[in-house]
């Protein structure tokens, strides 16, 4: 009786699942309406009751689940379903290449090169093959590089389904998106994803900027058909969204459609009609932040290959010529998605340019004139193994929400993840400290850059500034201080986007104390400079150009050992040589003083050399009895190294400011206005997209300095 009921058993289990050939008709009957989810399921059912002796039909079956699992965006499943296809030896090639793409967005991506490689020895020309070696072989890279960009899931918006393609209105206020959650309208299943049809959904923020609970939009938006992909038009009044409409024996074409708001409440989506195409899908809308243009996705004949970004422009009712973005945006695989930043950058995701994995997303800058577009992939983390798409911007900031599958194990359920980049990635900071000493709390920096930009800025306590700059810009900064001479910088910005921020160091000499010129070397017994001063030279010329008003005591100084008038004679020649170094480099000799002082003025210790040599003490002088001085046994105050020391601190050059008024007064002590203006403009004379536009790039209330730039 037992043995009865387990016969009966499975002639039911045999007769209820019918036979493999006809799951196999019926999977590529969904296949062909788009019911993808569907197709999978019989076609896994046609492969589970095919034999393990029948290869060619467990290879054929498993192939088309992978094709089934991969359009509906079960990437996991589709790997497996393709790898049984390669193990019972399916012919097609194009499994290898499916597999390796499924390997990618699975991020196993050593597997995946393998792969593409084994593909690529058959078909070697494979644009979208070498482009998804290509992101498989750079995505650990990038994932190491990442970026300035935070990512997390947005758990608020999120449901135990999917949820994506995330809109703001263009407030700010309110967020809508796509869902199949259980809330949805409708009791049916998705044949193309198992799930709910899908509703759109939306949050508001309250008084405090808040996002509240998920709401269902108001008004007659959402039906038991599938809506969702909503975009605005600039005045938030209009939402395109789009819709799906199901039939049992034809293909499921996306359509456009508009809906209208009325204070709170959306009205019933009236149909776009772009093309008189009936047999193509328009989706994914998206209007240009002038209001100008729609752009959206289609698979019309006349692209590129799978679907392609296309735009038309709009009227108050009118559609007008319909335009392929062309071969710099779309690619023979698939762009969707199109959306706009406020500023006019249009975003895309595409699994035709090569990336991370799936769909990835890409930037596009547009030369109106050339006709032409240029790419750029966003970084991880914007960017993953998974599909990510649906980008939306919370006003001019670089901020807000997007779709992504990344975190969903493969399943394709999609979540809502939200995204900042800092408001300002690129800085400068700098230091403003007088030379050989300490920070100069009174300083003021100016900073003049191509694209225009001209700020005045103090510093802290610590002599410390930091200002944001923009990519791509060249900068002059100037840092100034009554009593001391002008230090100006030159900074180029790299054109990214990458965080970045430039250091920079402003040691001002002052006009009042000598200032050390550092790493000045002469041949032993010689007046002679050595190759390695001039690094040390040409700054110090660069500093009197860029302060042509002051005039100079260059001094060189020697240490106690050897002959008084020797050293004298020595240093006098060794101040001359770098009077005439400093001559040949465009310094005019009358600027210009050199003074040998040989060991007559030894160095008087200032507090920050103790910060170096702990056993000197401010305002100690080394001179001879110092250096060589006993205590009462008669034992040398100062070992032999620290002697070594203090001779070689004695032994230095110097400059120190006699005048800061050189060429501005004629013989009767009257101005000369035409110099004072030449000093000002002197450095602009190098690079004129760098000139001050209004009088704030002047310093104010400083007397004696001047300060060109």
């Amino acid at each position: 009786m037992k043995h009865t009921l387990y016969i009966i058993i499975a002639i039911l289990l045999v007769t209820s699942c019918g036979s493999p050939e006809k799951s196999e008709r019926k999977g590529d009957l969904a296949m062909a309406i788009g019911e993808y989810f569907e197709a999978g399921t019989q076609y896994k059912q046609a492969y589970q009751h095919t034999s393990n002796k029948d290869r060619d039909n467990r290879a054929r079956r498993s192939f088309k689940q992978g094709e089934a699992f991969r359009l509906y965006g079960y990437t996991a499943r589709a790997a497996g379903a393709y790898r049984s296809a390669v193990r019972y030896g399916y012919t097609d090639s194009l499994t290898l290449r499916h597999l390796a793409d499924m390997l990618r967005m699975q991020a196993d991506y050593k597997t995946a090169i393998q792969f593409y490689t084994q593909y690529l020895d058959s078909v070697p020309d494979d644009t979208l093959a070498l482009r998804g070696l290509e992101g498989a072989q750079q995505a650990a890279t990038l994932k190491e590089r990442g970026s300035a960009y935070t990512v997390k899931q947005s758990k608020l918006f999120n449901s135990n389904r999917s949820d994506y393609c995330p809109a703001l209105l263009p407030d700010g206020e309110q967020l809508y998106f796509t869902s199949n959650r259980n809330a949805a309208t409708g009791d049916d299943l998705s044949n193309i994803t198992g799930q709910k049809l899908s509703d759109i959904f939306f949050a508001r923020k309250d008084e405090k900027g808040r996002w509240k609970q998920v709401e269902q939009v108001e008004g007659s938006l959402n039906s038991a058909l599938d809506e969702g992909a909503p975009a605005f038009s600039p005045d938030g009044k209009t939402m395109y969204l789009t819709i799906c409409e199901e039939d049992a024996s034809y293909p499921r074409m996306a359509k456009i459609a508009t809906s209208s708001r009325s204070d709170a409440s959306w009205g019933k989506p009236q149909p776009l009609k772009i093309t008189g195409d009936t047999l193509s899908s328009y989706a994914h809308p998206a209007v240009s932040p002038d209001g100008r243009w729609l752009y959206f996705t289609s698979d019309m004949p006349g692209g590129y290959g799978g679907t392609d970004i296309w735009r038309c422009t709009i009227g108050n009712k009118d559609i007008g010529t319909v335009e392929n973005l062309g071969p710099d945006v779309n690619t023979p695989a698939n762009e969707s998605f199109p959306a706009f930043r406020p500023n006019g950058e249009l975003y895309f995701s595409s699994d035709g340019h090569g990336g991370m994995g799936g769909l990835d997303f890409f930037r596009a800058t547009e030369d109106t004139v050339a006709h032409t577009w240029t790419l750029r992939h966003l970084p991880y983390p914007m960017n993953s193994q998974g599909d990510d798409f649906g980008i939306t911007f919370n006003g001019e900031h670089n901020n807000g929400f997007f779709s992504s599958s990344r975190s969903t194990g493969g399943r394709g359920w999609d979540k809502i993840y939200e995204f900042s980049f800092p408001e300002h990635p690129m800085t400068v900071k700098g230091w403003v400290y007088e030379q050989d000493g300490y920070e100069l709390p009174a300083a003021t920096v100016y900073i003049v850059g191509s694209d225009g930009t001209n700020i005045k800025t103090g510093v802290l306590s610590d002599g410390s500034f930091e200002q944001p700059l923009t990519p791509g810009v060249d900068y002059i900064i100037l840092a100034t201080c009554q009593n001391h001479l002008n230090v100006p910088q030159k900074l180029l910005t790299e054109n990214t986007e990458d965080e970045r921020q430039y250091v920079l160091q402003f040691p001002l000499p002052s006009i009042n104390i000598p200032v050390l010129v550092r790493n000045v070397f002469y041949e032993f017994d010689s007046a002679e400079i050595t190759p390695e001063s001039s690094e040390a030279l040409d700054r110090l010329s660069a500093l009197l150009k860029e302060n042509p008003n002051v005039t100079i005591e260059l001094s060189s100084h020697c240490d106690l050992r050897g002959d008084s008038l020797y050293n004298l004679n020595l240093s006098q020649r060794r101040a001359e040589s770098v009077v005439n170094y400093l001559i040949k480099s465009g310094i005019d000799s009358v600027r210009l003083t050199p003074r040998g002082y040989g060991e007559d003025m030894p160095k008087v210790v200032n507090k920050k050399l103790t910060e170096t040599y702990p056993w000197l003490h401010e305002g100690d002088v080394l001179t001879p009895q110092y250096i060589l001085g006993t205590d009462s046994t008669g034992q040398a105050l100062l070992d032999t190294a620290k002697q070594e020391v203090c001779h070689s601190l004695n032994r230095r050059t110097e400059f120190r400011v006699l005048r800061t008024t050189f060429g501005l007064f004629d013989a009767n002590g009257n101005l000369i206005p035409s110099a004072l203006v030449k000093s000002v403009q002197k450095a602009d004379e190098e690079d004129d997209a760098l000139k001050p536009t209004d009088d704030e790039a002047l310093p104010e209330d400083e007397e004696d300095v001047d300060f060109d730039y």
